[in-house]
């Protein structure tokens, strides 16, 4: 039996606990002195991804994000 393994894409937001701000060149948002976190629903997709594993025990190898 061959193993699999799970990939679940991540990606880094700004915490929504801070507020966001316009840069000075009116561009963007200012990221600098920013609290980062991982985007919510990234993190149910990582939960789902461990329920995954602890379901198909040893057929599952490795999860990656």
């Amino acid at each position: 039996m061959s193993s699999l393994r799970i990939l679940v894409g991540v990606k880094r937001v700004v915490d929504s606990a801070v507020k966001v701000r316009v840069n000075k060149a009116l561009t963007g948002v200012e990221t600098t002195n920013v609290k980062h976190s991982m985007n919510p629903f990234d993190e149910i997709a990582v939960e789902e991804a461990v329920r995954l594993r602890e379901a198909h025990g040893k057929r599952v190898s490795e999860i990656i994000a």
